[in-house]
This record gives C-alpha cells, sequence and structure tokens, in this order.
C-alpha cells in the first residue's frame, strides 16, 4: 500500500482497537520500523493527529486533541492512471450513440458515478473540476466500424472503397483484416492487400464503403505485422527502417526527456545541457509533423534525406508569410 493509504490503516487501528502495539502496526502495515516512525511523526506534524505511545501498556493510541488546528488525514483517492481511466470510461459511454449496448449502458454509468464519487467528493463535482481532453480526434461518423468489426473477428475478406486524403483518390480493394488500432484518437484497420499484396493500414474513417465477403482472411503471423507495422515511427508501415537523429535545445530537452516517442529510442544529454534523441522510422511524414512542433528548439542531425525534407518544409512554411 502507498503512503496515503497507510496513514489510514494507521488511524483506523487505533480507532477500533484503542491502543496498538508497533508489532502489531508492522504486521499490518508489512512495513520497517523506521518507516512506521516516520510515518507517526508525519501525521503528527502535517495532520495534527493526537497520536501518543502510552508506556503502560505499551502502545500508540489516541490523545487529547490540544490546539486550534483540526486533526484531518487528506483525501484517499485516485492517482493519476485511474482517474483517466474512470473519466475517459465516463466520457465514452455518455457519448455513445443508441445501439445494442443501450440497454447496459445506464448500469455501468451509474457505477462509474459511484466511483468517481469514492471518498467525500460528489462525481459531479470531480467531472466538472478534472477534466480529460481528446485532441485531434476526426469528427467523422464511423459508419463502417461495424462491418469491419465483425469481418475481423468472424476472419472473413472485406471489399473496401478507400479514400486516399494524400492524393485526393479512392480505390476499390479486398483486404483480409487482422487488426483495429486506436491511435491518436482515431481508429485504424491494419489489413492484408490483396491488390498490393502486402501488408497496410487503412483509417476507417476513410472507408466510402465496406462489405464482407464470404471467403476466409488470410492471416498474417503477430511477428510479422510487428516487424512491418511496429518498427518504424507512428502509425506509418514500412520494412526499410532508417533512424532519425534529433537535437533538442536544453529549454526543450526539460520536457521531451520524459517523453516516449519510440520503444527503441536512444536518448543522451549532451554536456551543454542539450538532449539527443534517435528514433526508428519507415516514412516520415508522422515523423516530421511532430518534429515541427518543436520549432526552433530542435535540429535534425541526420540522415541527411530527413534534414533536407525538413529544410524544404521549412522554407515553404515560411514562403507563405513573405
Amino acid at each position: 500500500m502507498d503512503r496515503t493509504e497507510r496513514f489510514y490503516k494507521i488511524d483506523q487501528l487505533i480507532r477500533e482497537r484503542e491502543n496498538v502495539s508497533q508489532k502489531a502496526f508492522l504486521e499490518e502495515l508489512g512495513i520497517s520500523a523506521a518507516t512506521f516512525k516516520r510515518d507517526i511523526e508525519y501525521m503528527r506534524s502535517r495532520f495534527n493527529a493526537p497520536i501518543v505511545w502510552d508506556r503502560k501498556t505499551r502502545g500508540y493510541r489516541f490523545g487529547p486533541h490540544g490546539g486550534d488546528a483540526a486533526y484531518e488525514l487528506p483525501g484517499l483517492w485516485f492517482n493519476a492512471s485511474e482517474i483517466h481511466a474512470l473519466l475517459t470510461m465516463r466520457q465514452l459511454l455518455a457519448d455513445l450513440q443508441p445501439g445494442l449496448l443501450e440497454p447496459h449502458i445506464q448500469p455501468l454509468l451509474a457505477r462509474l458515478n459511484a466511483l468517481l464519487g469514492a471518498g467525500d467528493h460528489e462525481w459531479q463535482e470531480v467531472e466538472k473540476r478534472v477534466r480529460v481532453f481528446h485532441v485531434a480526434r476526426r469528427t467523422v461518423d464511423l459508419q463502417h466500424f461495424e462491418v469491419v468489426a465483425t469481418a475481423l473477428l468472424r476472419r472473413r475478406r472485406l471489399r473496401i472503397v478507400h479514400y486516399n486524403r494524400s492524393t485526393d483518390e479512392t480505390s476499390e480493394r479486398t483486404v483480409s483484416p487482422q487488426r483495429l488500432i486506436h491511435y491518436r484518437e482515431n481508429w485504424y484497420l491494419d489489413a492484408w492487400c490483396h491488390l498490393r499484396e502486402a501488408i497496410r493500414s487503412f483509417a476507417v474513417d476513410a472507408l466510402r464503403s465496406a462489405s464482407a465477403l464470404n471467403e476466409p482472411a488470410v492471416d498474417i503471423p503477430d511477428e510479422e505485422l510487428d516487424r512491418e507495422l511496429a518498427s518504424g515511427y507512428g502509425i506509418f508501415s514500412g520494412t526499410e527502417i532508417h533512424w532519425a537523429e534529433l537535437r533538442f535545445t536544453p529549454e526543450r530537452a526539460r520536457w521531451v526527456s520524459h517523453e516516449i516517442w519510440h520503444p527503441k529510442q536512444k536518448t543522451r544529454f549532451e554536456p551543454d545541457g542539450s538532449y539527443t534523441l534517435e528514433i526508428p522510422y519507415a516514412d516520415n511524414r508522422e515523423l516530421i509533423m511532430d518534429i515541427l512542433k518543436h520549432g526552433a528548439d530542435v535540429e535534425v542531425l541526420a540522415p541527411e534525406s530527413l534534414r533536407s525534407k525538413l529544410q524544404e518544409t521549412v522554407r515553404a512554411m515560411a514562403a507563405r508569410y513573405e
């Protein structure tokens, strides 16, 4: 248990038993004597806990409270990951369109509200004071999502018409769905494309039509999917991997040094305080967008092809403001 939980456990044991030995505390809390004594001293000094040592009974108890400050423990509440999960689930359920799950939504929401209202806080106050924002979610009705998901789980091929935003063109093709990926607030379908005879990733909101076929889907081993899709940077696939070397200013390093851009990234601090980040990529499009977010606080050191592409992009940007 964490420290705040121990404070509550200490308080609970004394209230229930009135007098508790140090041995009993150590057994209940699973901590050392030194840690226990630090906890007791912290409760006394920070929370005004009137905990005293009784020499006669050789145990701890509550004594008379003196002074003007009241004894009150901090609220036992959620950690960062828990509140993020609860608020995200509640928001997703509240935004859910009517469908097959509709009869089950209200009980789920009621349970989430009860969890959010744990302790001394009403769930409405929690939702009002703690916000979770979802950025860059494309507000498009995923009308073909159910067809895609059903074919994926039933292992059937799909005939899709896909709109390519880069080329402003549509293409019809047959695919064997492999995985659905929720990435940066949007859904993508990883599939074996029978037209290209290769693994491809399709934005589900870019599907103009989707229909399931009776033909069984081709199964691609997980290792091959990961090698094609997860080895590079971001959502774009490819097997030809390059390594980008980025150097961030000492000021920007205060943020970037705590970020994970890729599971296989390599990092180091330079003598002047700048921060070097090396990451693998197969397609530079998403990487370039993330580099540009840092403006003049980052420089591409390698490879030269990526550096040249950034130079072209920056010149084109500057030209728009001349």
